[in-house]
């Protein structure tokens, strides 16, 4: 099955000829193509995929920059045309280097070496990362949310509420989707509509649970891996 990758470019022949690249292979489906960082991040933060072909300097923040900031960990390729940023790709793990103008041929081996790895993991979902945080757009902006911050996640319909510590965000989303990307060692579905941070849990009684002073429904089909959980026997 191909890899589903997203290219993060500003030049668009270079984008353009990597698009081909991964035509001509038949390993790689280009999903989308950003030529900025805050538009490709908000894409990746609300979906998955395999690879990431992506440009060190870019207007407004480098592909760095977006590292830093995704929420969940594709393989990357870094393409540029200075060789100076090959200390900062190995500093962030990347799969491999490319160095602009690069041939098909390199390009193949590049692909091949990340295939090859047996580190390498199927279709990357932040469900699965460790990471202490979470980023959502909200009112026009992406919102840093630290998991530690956050209480519960209720569903609105097409969009899901952000209940933290002091603050309400409303996002477009579902929970469905949330429930693949968020870190499973901090929340656990308790409801068709509720994700709760299970840190956070004040109380349980009969069908509901309280953290904060908000009273949250529990279901029966999610009820016995709540006390699992919680190691209540």
């Amino acid at each position: 099955m191909p890899l589903n990758a997203v290219i993060v470019e500003d030049l668009q022949v270079a984008a353009d000829y990597l698009g081909r690249c991964c035509e001509k292979s038949g390993l790689i489906t280009v999903k989308a193509h950003y030529t900025n960082v805050a538009e490709a991040l908000e894409y990746l933060n609300l979906n998955s995929i395999d690879l990431l072909f992506l440009d060190v300097e870019m207007p407004g923040a480098t592909g760095f920059d977006l590292l830093d900031q995704l929420a969940y960990h594709p393989k990357v390729i870094l393409t540029t045309s200075k060789p100076e940023y090959a200390y900062n790709a190995f500093e962030y793990n990347v799969t491999d280097f490319l160095k602009k103008p690069f041939t098909y041929q390199r390009f193949l081996d590049a692909v091949h070496k990340l295939m090859n790895n047996p580190e390498t993991p199927p279709s990357s979902g932040a469900g699965t990362n460790n990471n202490d945080h979470i980023f959502i757009k909200s009112d026009g902006k992406l919102v840093r949310l630290k998991n530690d911050d956050i209480l519960f996640m209720e569903s609105m319909g097409d969009y899901v509420k952000f209940v933290t510590t002091d603050k309400k965000y409303v996002t477009h989303n579902t929970i469905k989707h949330l429930e693949e990307k968020i870190n499973k060692e901090c929340f656990i579905k308790v409801h068709r509509s509720y994700i709760i941070n299970i840190t956070k849990i004040d109380d349980i009684r009969e069908n509901d649970l309280f953290i904060k002073g908000f009273e949250i429904p529990i279901s029966k089909a999610h009820r016995a891996e709540i006390l699992k959980r919680l190691n209540i026997i």
